[in-house]
């Protein structure tokens, strides 16, 4: 771009002096303006010639430079030179555009870290390429330096800057046993992290491969856009030749008036405008999407976005937050107190994410020799001895099957209620559930404003915990106790009973649900940063746990394809305008080639607008 600014420079200040340089000898003028001109056209010329030698004979290179040598040779070389001059200005108005669309992008990029520290075997710190780290390597992070590799942390405690990754403005508190993601930056305590990744595998090299494809599915208005081009340019050409015979022979005009009025036809109608302006709107979009911790594999998912009519949404992980939370401790002659000590003490070695939230609330410290005889029955609970008492933690079922069957506020089994036995005797039960994300509700509000009309969640929960979850959302179409099987059959379902008009998109965290996310029209995986199946099998990434994000990509896609279509309505209007004026030789070549430099900067303009929407 420095090149060519300098280039523009020169030519112009040859231009002026040529223009009122007064002097009798002849073609000194005309050397300057044919001086000028190559300067500043000569780039634009060998383009031409170029992609004619290619097989791409009709493009704006070509337009510029037939309309500029054509208007040499009728000795108007003022006006060739200035053509050539506000021709190339418009070009960097469109890559100045175009850089500031991509602005974001390129610092998504960025996120890439430039080196690795690992710790070998004796104990020292040598620096490497991150593609060069092996699984189970020894990582050290120091402060101000970007995580080269997924991994978990194995010493230390730090605070991670993920904004890069996901958009999110607060850092993250880390600590040993906590995952963290290749591209975080650490902010303050050295981290000791040992890889569970190579870097190919890693989630800042997966984000780059994303990126970097962002731009290669367009969509349907893109491809009409190049298609539409290729057609005009020939036809352009071909109604200037025509206009310039019926001005000639029929008119009887002088052939170089006519042959200029043909030159202005063929200036004007040049389509950069439309070329330049409608990729960079979805481009500006994309751009945009990043910096929320929105990735967009390519526009055409942009479009999509734009018409959904219907969001299919797993349950677990998507509108919930996965993780599980009392919410009611039920006691039968027994302290709140005891029933919560006793199922943590019988739940002291489970991982299982009930028994987790179950302990959190237990503050003592555990004393294992209070626990012995422990028995775990797989998929219903455990048995053991709590101070040589008796204890049975599990399902309804267990509690049966041990002959514990008078039990009061008996109910029907359920997947979030641990009940609990002492002795032989049910003492009470502690309701446990997974609770809807923060912005869930009024995510599914504001999708509905946008015009999302049907809403279908899939679980593989039972009927009455699917049932809360869907009432808190409003959601009437809900499917119950669904393997990962289940889930693919009713989304092919969906999509076979659709209208044609209608897109359908699958919302999942990317684990299980990586074939649905594949099949759908658009599949939005969140809230799994760390997952190979979300960035590869979807089409638009969250890269956060907000379902509220795609909200936020649906607006965005709807003013890109609104901004879109203001550029091609309003470029095509001017445009026709102008060469209907230049056909019946009322405009001049200076009025053409400053409507060409003035629709296109307008519609670059208006195309950056989504970046600061």
């Amino acid at each position: 771009m420095r090149n060519k600014i300098i280039k523009i420079i020169i030519s112009t200040c040859i231009f002026i002096l040529a223009s009122i340089l007064k002097i009798d000898i002849p073609y000194i003028k005309v050397v300057l303006y044919i001086l000028g001109f190559a300067i500043v056209g000569y780039e634009v010329v060998v383009e031409a010639i170029k992609n004619i030698f290619k097989g791409d004979i009709f493009n704006e290179n070509l337009l510029m430079s037939i309309a500029t040598i054509g208007a040499i040779c009728i000795q108007e070389y003022q006006e060739a030179i200035a053509v050539m001059i506000l021709y190339n200005i418009g070009e960097i108005f469109e890559e100045l555009g175009e850089a500031k669309s991509k602005k974001s992008i390129k610092e998504l990029m960025e996120i890439k870290p430039d080196y690795a520290n690992v710790k070998t075997s004796s104990g020292e710190i040598k620096v490497i390429a991150p593609e060069e780290i092996k699984i189970d390597n020894t990582i050290v992070v120091k402060p101000g330096e970007k995580v080269p590799i997924d991994g978990i942390i194995i010493e230390g405690n730090s605070t991670l800057d993920t904004k890069p990754l996901t958009g999110e403005s607060v850092p993250r508190e880390v600590k040993v046993n906590d995952v963290v993601f290749s591209g975080s930056i650490n902010l303050s305590g050295v981290l000791t992290i040992k890889a569970t990744k190579n870097y190919a595998e890693s989630t800042v090299s997966k984000i780059i491969e994303l990126v970097k494809s962002s731009s290669d599915k367009k969509t349907k208005t893109e491809h009409f856009i190049t298609k539409f081009s290729k057609v005009y340019t020939p036809i352009v050409i071909l109604i200037a030749i025509v206009i310039f015979l019926i001005s000639a022979f029929i008119s009887k005009a002088e052939i170089a008036n006519s042959l200029y009025r043909a030159l202005t036809f063929l200036v004007i109608s040049c389509p950069c405008a439309l070329v330049i302006s409608v990729p960079l709107s979805f481009f500006a979009g994309i751009g945009k999407a990043s910096k929320e911790g929105i990735l967009i594999k390519g526009s055409i998912n942009m479009e999509v976005l734009a018409n959904l009519k219907t969001i299919v949404f797993d349950k677990t992980g998507t509108l919930t937050k996965g993780t599980f939370e009392v919410e009611e401790v039920v006691t039968n002659g027994i302290s709140k107190h005891k029933l919560i000590e006793y199922v943590a003490l019988a739940e002291e070695f489970s991982s299982h994410p009930i028994a987790v939230s179950i302990k959190k609330l237990y503050t003592e410290k555990v004393q294992l020799e209070r626990i012995s005889d422990l028995e775990e029955m797989s998929g219903r609970g455990v048995k053991c001895k709590v101070d040589n008492k008796n204890v049975i933690v599990g399902s309804l079922k267990l509690l049966k099957e041990q002959g514990i069957d008078k039990i009061t506020n008996f109910d029907d089994d359920n997947n979030g209620t641990v009940y609990v036995a002492i002795d032989g005797k049910y003492v009470g039960k502690i309701i446990v559930s997974d609770k809807i994300k923060s912005d869930s509700v009024e995510a599914v509000k504001s999708l509905k404003a946008l015009g999302v009309d049907k809403f279908i969640m899939l679980t593989g929960d039972k009927k009455d915990e699917a049932e809360k979850v869907a009432g808190q959302l409003k959601m009437e179409d809900i499917h119950y106790e669904l393997l990962p099987t289940d889930k693919m059959k009713e989304l092919e379902r969906i999509m076979h009973n659709r209208k044609d008009t209608e897109k359908v998109a699958f919302v999942g965290d990317g684990i299980n649900d990586s074939p649905a996310l594949a099949r759908a029209d658009v599949g939005i995986a969140m809230g799994d940063l760390g997952s190979d199946a979300a960035i590869e099998a979807a089409d638009v990434v969250i890269m956060t746990d907000e379902i509220s994000k795609i909200v936020q990509a649906i607006k965005i896609s709807k003013r890109a394809i609104k901004i879109a279509k203001q550029n091609i309505i309003f470029a095509i209007i001017a445009k026709m305008t102008v060469l209907v004026l230049s056909a019946v030789g009322i405009s001049n070549m200076w009025m053409a080639v400053l409507a060409d430099v003035g629709v296109t900067l307008i519609a670059i303009l208006n195309a950056l607008r989504n970046l600061s929407a």
